[in-house]
């Protein structure tokens, strides 16, 4: 089977007029970094975010050898026999491994090495064309664009971990990057703001509402939403908050209630709250306001 041609880009080219480098023994995996932003761009690609083990490939030969992003060596011989196939001499890949009901495929999303080449300087556009060039066969497959209008719809509506956006125009960055951004699907759940915290700085009105939600007769903190607030709905809040201030925490159940420039209300202004996800001690990460509901709690 003949080689496949990586001289396909001016960039390749020139590449090839200097001194190869060697091939590494290990990089460290691209991150993306986690945004609450959601937007297009003819600038960015997107693509779904799966909820697998991040696998970076490292073909030499015949041999391949599979690798977390930890560097903790994975046997996975049926990913291993269809890299060792590929028509290239000496490759890197990185991507996610994904299981199905039954079987396992390697989503492969990147290419960082390929015939004696690091092509990580190159833009992402130029690296995906590489990889459109190799005859991925099962369990091997490429991660494909999502080309809706917004895509972290359909993330929800189809029930995905969230969406990864990429810069066309990036290299390669051995680190977390705003290069690439992930957008995980939002949770949303109604709060009962029980106080809040001091502004700082130039913010006004307050810094951070400090909500929770009853369980039985026990009213839970669940953290602070300090994201969402225009100027007139940070005044308008302290104003109404104020008029029901309280000298004692409204909370029964209050690990990690900040004690340091907080004030204390009465439970009875409700709030829609987006978040990512509940932390491992039942606390909201990423949380920002959705807005406020009438009635009481």
């Amino acid at each position: 089977m003949p080689l496949v041609n990586v001289m396909s880009t001016p960039e390749l080219m020139r590449m090839g007029e200097e001194t190869q480098p060697d091939y590494p023994e290990w990089i460290v995996p691209m991150a993306a970094t986690l945004t609450q932003a959601r937007f297009t761009s003819d600038e960015w690609t997107f693509e779904r975010k799966f909820d697998g083990i991040r696998l970076l490939a490292f073909k030499r030969g015949s041999e391949v050898r599979l690798f977390s992003r930890n560097r903790l060596e994975k046997d996975l011989p049926a990913v291993a026999a269809a890299i060792a196939a590929l028509p290239v001499h000496d490759a890197i890949l990185d991507g996610e491994m994904i299981w199905g009901h039954r079987d396992g495929a390697y989503h492969i999303f990147d290419i960082t090495w390929l015939d004696g080449r690091d092509v990580t300087g190159l833009p992402l556009t130029d690296r995906r064309a590489l990889l459109e060039a190799l005859p991925l066969t099962a369990p091997l497959c490429r991660v494909s664009e999502v080309n809706e209008a917004e895509p972290w719809e359909r993330a929800r509506v189809e029930g995905w971990e969230g969406v990864i956006a990429k810069r066309r125009d990036s290299p390669y960055q051995p680190k977390r990057s705003k290069h690439w951004l992930k957008m995980k699907c939002e949770l949303s759940q109604d709060f009962v703001i029980g106080g809040f915290t001091d502004p700082q700085g130039k913010r006004v009105g307050l810094g951070a509402l400090l909500v929770g939600y009853f369980e039985g007769d026990d009213f839970v903190f669940a953290g602070k939403v300090g994201t969402g607030f225009d100027t007139a709905l940070l005044m308008d809040l302290r104003a109404r908050l104020d008029a029901t201030e309280t000298d004692e925490p409204p909370f029964t159940k209050a690990t990690g209630l900040p004690r340091v420039r907080a004030h204390w209300v009465k439970p009875t202004i409700r709030v829609h709250v987006g978040f990512i996800e509940w932390t491992t001690h039942r606390k909201l990460r990423h949380s920002r306001l959705l807005g406020l509901r009438d009635g009481t709690p």
